[in-house]
Order: C-alpha cells, then sequence, then structure tokens
C-alpha cells in the first residue's frame, strides 16, 4: 500500500467545488498545510465550505482562499481578530461569507464524533451563552448541557513531520493539536510533511496517526522560517494606564499578582494576552501549565537559535520544554479542561459583572468575531482568574452591572485582577481586597461600574 502522491496538485486533482474542507493550523500561522494551500489557490475550486481553528493573519494561508473568492462559509473559532483587518471580515461584512463561531474544543470533536460515527452528543459547552441559542438543552445530574452535531469533512488538509508509505503519521511537539480529529471526519484526508520514509521507518510507538486515517500523502515545499512566526504589535509588560492623572500597576504586575491566587502543584491554563505573563512569577512553584494546542508542563517564553517551531502555547508564543513536557492533540486537551482535571484557568476578557459573569469573545456579533478555546476551558471546574486593565482604551469601564457583550460564562468568575484592584467572588458577590499603589478605595469606585464590598483590611497590590 503507497499512499505517497507525486505533488499536492494531484493530491486535491478531485476536490470539487462546494467541497467542505479543513485546514489545519493554529494561531495566525504555526503548521497550516502550505503546500496544499498553494495548490488550492491554483486550481481555483470556488463555493468551499472551510472548517478551521482561524484562516491565519492577513495576506496569508486561509485568507488566501477567501481574498480569491474560494470561499462561501467558513466554521471556525476565530472569523477575525482585534487589531487585524483582512478580506474576511469585509466579506463577512458585506454578506459575502457564511460564519458558524465554533469553541475551539467543540470543533474538535464535532470533528472526532464525526469520524467515530456519532452523530451527536451534548456538552456544557457554551450553555447560556448567545451560542446555545436554538440548540436543544439537556439536564444531566442536574446541569444543562448544549446538543451538537457532529461534523462531516469531504476533505481534511493537514500538516504533519514525517510519514511513511502507508500512511503512518509522526507529529512533533504541540503541532499535533487539530490533525487527529479533522483527519477521521474527511472522506478523504491528505496530509504533507517535512518527511517521507518508508513504511516501518517510523518506531511503532511514535506512530501518532495510523495509516487508516490518511488517503494521500504529499511531500512538503513550502518551509516557513519559525522567526517569522513570532508577531509584534501588544502593548508591553511594563507599560500601564493612567488614571486620575495616576498610573495604574503594569501589565506585568497584574500577571504577577493574578500569579499570587495560583496554588503551588497544580495544573493551569494561561489564556492569551496578559494571562501569558503568568508564567513569569511561577518558579519553583510546582505549577504545571497547560496550552490547549496539546502541550501541558512547558517553561518559559525563548526567542533566537532557542526556537522549536513546533513548540508553541496558546498564544502561538514560542516556549521551551521541560522535564515532563508532554504533547497531545487538540480533543485530549480539551478533556482535561471539562473533564475537571485542570485546577486554575487565567483569561483575559472585554468585561466581567457583578453577577459573576464573563465576556471575552465577541468584537461586534456572532459572526464577527474570536471565541477560540475559552468556553471549554471555563466549562470544568477549574478556579477562573479574570485579568483585564480596568477601563478600556476609550475610558469606558471594564467591570460593569451587566455585561455588554455576549457572555462567555454566567456565573464563573472567582477573581478579578486588573491595574487597579484585585476582587475575590465570596458568597454570592465581589470583595475588594488589594488595590494598586497610591489609590483609594474610593477612586477605584469612582472607577468601576459594578458594585462590590471591600474587605475589613484592603492590601496593596505588588508591582512587577
Amino acid at each position: 500500500m503507497d499512499k505517497v502522491v507525486a505533488s499536492a496538485q494531484q493530491a486535491i486533482a478531485d476536490m470539487p467545488d462546494g467541497a467542505t474542507v479543513s485546514l489545519t493550523g493554529f494561531g495566525l500561522g504555526h503548521r497550516f498545510p502550505n503546500t496544499l494551500l498553494q495548490a488550492l489557490l491554483g486550481k481555483n475550486v470556488r463555493e468551499l465550505t472551510l472548517v478551521c481553528n482561524s484562516l491565519g493573519a492577513s495576506g496569508e494561508k486561509g485568507q488566501l482562499l477567501v481574498e480569491n473568492h474560494q470561499v462561501k462559509k467558513i466554521l471556525a473559532s476565530f472569523s477575525v481578530r482585534p487589531g487585524a483587518r483582512t478580506a474576511a471580515e469585509a466579506q463577512i461584512i458585506a454578506g459575502e461569507l457564511a460564519v458558524e463561531l465554533i469553541p475551539q474544543g467543540i470543533l474538535v470533536e464535532r470533528c472526532r464524533a464525526g469520524g467515530a460515527g456519532i452523530p451527536a452528543f451534548y456538552s456544557p459547552t457554551a450553555v447560556d451563552t448567545d451560542l446555545a441559542a436554538g440548540k436543544d438543552v439537556r439536564y444531566f445530574n442536574g446541569k444543562p448541557h448544549v446538543l451538537e452535531h457532529a461534523i462531516h469533512l469531504d476533505y481534511a488538509l493537514l500538516s504533519g513531520y514525517r510519514a511513511d508509505r502507508a500512511g503512518n503519521v509522526q507529529f512533533r511537539g504541540g503541532a499535533q493539536n487539530f490533525n487527529p480529529s479533522f483527519a477521521k471526519a474527511a472522506r478523504v484526508a491528505i496530509i504533507e510533511v517535512d518527511e517521507i520514509v518508508e513504511t516501518g521507518e517510523i518506531p511503532s510507538e511514535l506512530i501518532d496517526l495510523p495509516g487508516i486515517f490518511i488517503d494521500r500523502v504529499v511531500q512538503n515545499t513550502q518551509f516557513i522560517d519559525a522567526r517569522t512566526l513570532s508577531r509584534s504589535g501588544k502593548r508591553a509588560a511594563d507599560t500601564a494606564r493612567n488614571y486620575l492623572g495616576k498610573p495604574g500597576v503594569t501589565r506585568a504586575a497584574i500577571a504577577r499578582n493574578a500569579a499570587k491566587i495560583l496554588r503551588n502543584d497544580s495544573y493551569v491554563n494561561l489564556g492569551t494576552g496578559i494571562p501569558t505573563q503568568v508564567s513569569n512569577y511561577l518558579e519553583g512553584r510546582g505549577v504545571w501549565l497547560h496550552a490547549e494546542n496539546g502541550v501541558l508542563g512547558y517553561g518559559g517564553i525563548v526567542t533566537g537559535d532557542a526556537i522549536d517551531p513546533d513548540l508553541f502555547n496558546a498564544s502561538g508564543q514560542f516556549v521551551q520544554a521541560i522535564a515532563g513536557t508532554s504533547y497531545f492533540d487538540s480533543v485530549t486537551s480539551f478533556e482535561m479542561a471539562r473533564g475537571g482535571h485542570i485546577d486554575a484557568v487565567v483569561l483575559g476578557a472585554y468585561e466581567v459583572d457583578q453577577e459573576g459573569n464573563v465576556a471575552n469573545w465577541s468584537l461586534a456579533n456572532a459572526q464577527r468575531g474570536g471565541i477560540g478555546g475559552a468556553m471549554d476551558l471555563v466549562a470544568g471546574d477549574a478556579e477562573l482568574i479574570i485579568v483585564l486593565e480596568h477601563r478600556d482604551s476609550k475610558d469606558r469601564p471594564k467591570l460593569r452591572k451587566r455585561c455588554t457583550f455576549p457572555l462567555t460564562a454566567r456565573r464563573r468568575v472567582n477573581w478579578v485582577v486588573t491595574d487597579l484592584a484585585v476582587l475575590h467572588w465570596v458568597d454570592g458577590r465581589f470583595v475588594l481586597e488589594a488595590i494598586a499603589p497610591g489609590f483609594t478605595v474610593e477612586e477605584v469606585k469612582s472607577l468601576t461600574e459594578m458594585e462590590f464590598a471591600v474587605a475589613p483590611a484592603v492590601a496593596v497590590m505588588q508591582t512587577a
């Protein structure tokens, strides 16, 4: 049995207009099937439905297919991202591109179900959010669950490290993520790999995806310099906003105060943005960091020659492996979250309200936004710590009486850490436990819309 195909063009030659096609890849550029994407652009197949985590950065990856008007609909965790105007967003606004936003863990679980012959399943993810609207909700063990239907694919375009001629695949580091679930859901699964070897050359214990799930293997010819995947533009960690003519604590200090809350010897997921900086304040505490792309027990952020292109966190930042680091696919990653194996989750957000609700995903409406893995991460029983600046760039409050953005989760927040305050959910209300140096409780209240109680002794937040 030989599944190696001479070229990417030959591998997709039978793909018709109107096909449903999955596109693996994480973040803005990690491990996309670039060789197959170029072939798809050249074939100019139309009316595609793309299933993906995201389309990638503007002018790259899946965005190229949208720019070429080859896509009619996307099923994705991110349709657009903050601060990145793309052809996809323009077509969504114009009504030319349909969107179904899907939480990242549910996206892979729906594909896994499609490949496993399971037509539908109930999940605790997205309960009491806009994404549950119109879906059947049933109670199991006294808790609500949302009905989700399996996804079936015509083609899966995948990316891996090595494959043999029988289609057995080996992945590297945290680059496994969506590949297995997408492959299993597809009628035709096509993988491009860095290296093709003879059958038997990959040790059996290193085969991550058996060849029964792969139909065609092609050689990757579009190798990417990993250093180009590091994207800047975010505010520096040592910057701080001014309130009432005085600076709050820096973004790094927000992370430091959040790190204080975490228990030693625990499993912790860090979201994108400010949460990634929490890792700078955990040394020697026995905290194992979890990234939803499929890494557990990673170390600090690395640059330059220390970069391994297949070892990155959920923010797409390159990190180091440490003693005990393990890798797995996204299905396993979200089993850890929804199954209650993660002790704490640190997330950024747009808003938190006085009922303990959090909103962290919508930019404008249910089609223009990025859910990512947040809804799955908070579906378990992990302690939820939200980190954010106290007010936004237009001086609007982020701590609200009621969230104005669509909810990520209802009544789930345990802690809020801002650049002005630390609040703890106790007995059905938030309690102010610490404030930024140089500020008074009354000043913090004047800058906050939500109502909160004040602890008998209010501490001063640590700086970075």
